[in-house]
């Protein structure tokens, strides 16, 4: 957890989401090279935490743990995707909080580097990816993160 949580964690994460803002020079490959890393070490670090712990706990072996892992990675990649993408499409009325202000902050979003339809077919990759890491354990015992994955590609605020 302390991991998760440290410096090649979370804080890793923001230090560099603080660092990418207006990174409007770099190429579009280097720009999602850094989202990424920025968004593995912020919400995926958190997401894998907790189903690490979660395994462990329940007893999981080597293989289980690293599957799960690489579910968390995904579902918390896809979170930011989809989160990217609501903030340019959807009202503030419609999300609840202030929409657009990625885009007046100059962050780096995934709609800014690879276009809002590609975003959104990336989420859908990474909701796929994350259920196959699924595949093979118990059906019922999965059916929570299924559920999760699902509700986290499909929200709409």
């Amino acid at each position: 957890m302390m991991r998760a949580v440290g410096t090649d964690g979370l804080v890793a994460g923001q230090a560099a989401d603080l660092a990418g803002e207006r990174m409007v020079l770099e190429e579009n490959d280097e720009r999602l090279e850094r989202l990424e890393f920025i968004h593995i070490h912020k919400t995926a670090a958190l997401l894998e935490a907790a189903a690490v712990m979660g395994c462990i706990m329940g007893g999981g072996s080597d293989e289980e743990i690293e599957r799960l892992r690489s579910y968390a990675r995904c579902v918390g990649l896809m979170y930011q995707v989809v989160d990217d993408v609501l903030d340019v499409t959807k009202s503030s009325e419609e999300l609840g909080k202030t929409a657009g202000k990625d885009l007046i902050a100059g962050k780096l979003t995934y709609p800014r580097v690879m276009g809002v339809e590609k975003s959104k077919e990336y989420a859908e990759k990474l909701n796929g990816e994350a259920r196959e890491h699924l595949q093979g354990f118990d059906s019922d015992k999965v059916s929570p993160l299924l559920s999760l994955a699902e509700y986290i590609v499909n929200r709409q605020k």
